[in-house]
């Protein structure tokens, strides 16, 4: 059984349709690159799955959960989301910005968060800044900071939204190396990116998002060495012009 469940998925946006009957399943264990241009949809797909978009028609459902106003507690136990902008509260540390979630949500002793913390910090390779505040970290450690506090809630399914975009081009690649592992460990991930190389090497299957539709998946050789659709055709060419 899928561990996320797409089933004709729509929103809109005033009188814009932004996801137009969109059916998607992602299979535990499963990393998913979904790629598109800018207003594709790509986006507005993760912030539904984990309820920070109502949706306007079809379901979603999350490790097992029905994704609706009333479960988003609920959703937020089993969907851990990593945005953009790190979102690091700037007056914590990274070890208290990292143990915060656990304490609040899943009301873990601050000894035992704390703990926990660190050792997440370790895992993507920050345990010597974790009394640094976010303000004194670089945009590619501050973005570790925010991976290991999704993480600190062990979720089952880790949705990445363009979590390299606001980086400068040599801090791409730290961030990358800590996805990079999650995924060879077994995370559950669903990944928006305009990183082709990464989504290459690190995923399982590409999804093709045009006009608030999938267009076109498969495996990343076929998608991105054989695109069928006129779209990811004038897509993949665009994307080889700016390299």
């Amino acid at each position: 059984m899928p561990i996320v469940e797409i089933a004709s998925l729509v929103k809109r946006f005033g009188a814009t349709t932004v996801l137009d009957g969109v059916d998607l399943d992602v299979a535990e264990g499963e990393v998913v690159a979904i790629i598109g241009r800018s207003g594709s949809g790509k986006s507005t797909l993760l912030r539904c799955i984990n309820g920070l978009e109502t949706i306007d028609g079809g379901q979603v459902t999350a490790a097992g959960v029905t994704v609706q106003p009333s479960r988003l507690r609920e959703v937020r136990r089993f969907v851990g989301m990593i945005f953009q902008g790190f979102n690091l509260f700037p007056h914590l540390t990274a070890l208290e910005n990292v143990a915060l979630p656990q304490i609040v949500i899943n009301r873990v002793p601050k000894d035992e968060a704390h703990a926990k913390a660190a050792r997440l910090l370790e895992r993507v390779q920050l345990s010597a800044r974790a009394q640094a505040y976010p303000s004194n970290l670089s945009g590619g450690q501050q973005q570790r900071v925010a991976i290991a506090r999704a993480l600190a809630l062990e979720p089952r399914v880790l949705l990445c939204d363009e979590i390299t975009s606001a980086l400068d081009p040599e801090m791409v690649g730290e961030v990358l190396d800590v996805v990079a592992e999650l995924a060879k460990g077994g995370m559950t991930m669903m990944l928006v990116t305009h990183e082709m190389g990464f989504a290459r090497q690190a995923a399982d299957r590409v999804v093709f998002m045009h006009e608030g539709r999938i267009a076109e998946q498969g495996t990343p050789a076929e998608l991105l060495d054989r695109p069928r659709t006129a779209p990811l055709q004038q897509f993949v060419q665009s994307i080889r012009h700016k390299g």
